[in-house]
């Protein structure tokens, strides 16, 4: 967690009891806790990697009595295995594209957003290949890594190198944006294009360069609660938390912008 990100989870844990709601709308002033312990599990893209690990504890810290697991993947594959029945009480998505047919469909609430995100090219640290833009990642023996197109983090990147006229066959196509990053902090590729919260959560690992045009291409996130969840009260909680003021503070601190 960076030192910014502890910051503000050390006023936020302060203010949190009058920033986000504990109660469920309509629970008549229920706390989001049964009697008994409750464990929540969300799904949320691989992106919000750590951000919802500071917000789970936030929740647990106002709710002793829920322990927040998350479980973080691409957006696609969190869908496929809502879609499959796996159990789940809330799901972040990177993307509205991979929400919004399991909310038609009755799989889920309906979804509001909460935060952005843009892309960055991913380099290794000093950046020794001297990658300055998007027609570099083009270069011959430059070793390239992309999300795969049905990830939102690979849509948007197929989007930004078209509004570039870039084209590039990439050394690998992976399943969420996670994989990207190992790959170039691990010497497997020596750039890719991911968000620039994976860069701000990656000190020392990867650095980023941003390119043009990269605000043009904004991805939204969503995010609702499981229908059928097993603690509706606490999954709603959740929401609301992302949501609220100590929500939004804790995501700017990790880099995200505002819906």
């Amino acid at each position: 967690m960076t030192r910014l990100a502890l910051a503000a989870l050390a006023v936020l844990a302060l203010a949190l009891t009058g920033c986000a709601p504990t109660t469920a709308p309509g629970s008549g002033g229920t706390s989001a806790t049964a009697e008994k312990p409750q464990t929540l599990i969300v799904y949320a893209a691989a992106s919000l990697n750590p951000t919802f690990d500071d917000l789970a504890s936030l929740l647990e810290k106002e709710n002793p009595g829920v322990d927040v697991q998350v479980t973080y993947d691409g957006s696609s594959t969190l869908a496929t295995q809502i879609t499959a029945g796996a159990p789940a009480d809330v799901f972040a998505s990177a993307d509205q594209k991979n929400i919004q047919p399991l909310a038609d469909g009755g799989l889920t609430g309906s979804a509001t957003l909460f935060a952005g995100n843009t892309l960055r090219i991913a380099v290794a640290p000093g950046n020794p290949l001297k990658i300055d833009t998007l027609a570099d990642l083009a270069r011959s023996g430059v070793i390239t890594v992309l999300c795969a197109a049905q990830v939102p983090c690979g849509a948007a990147s197929a989007t930004l190198l078209a509004n570039a006229g870039v084209t590039l066959t990439p050394a690998s196509e992976e399943q969420n944006v996670t994989a990207v990053v190992t790959k170039i902090a691990g010497g497997e590729a020596d750039a890719g294009l991911v968000y620039a919260t994976d860069i701000a959560a990656n000190p020392g690992r990867i650095e980023g360069v941003t390119p043009t045009g990269a605000d043009a291409v904004v991805g939204h996130y969503p995010i609702a609660v499981v229908t059928g969840s097993a603690h509706p009260q606490a999954a709603q909680a959740f929401v609301d938390l992302v949501r609220s003021p100590a929500g939004q503070a804790v995501l700017a601190a990790h880099g995200f912008l505002a819906p």
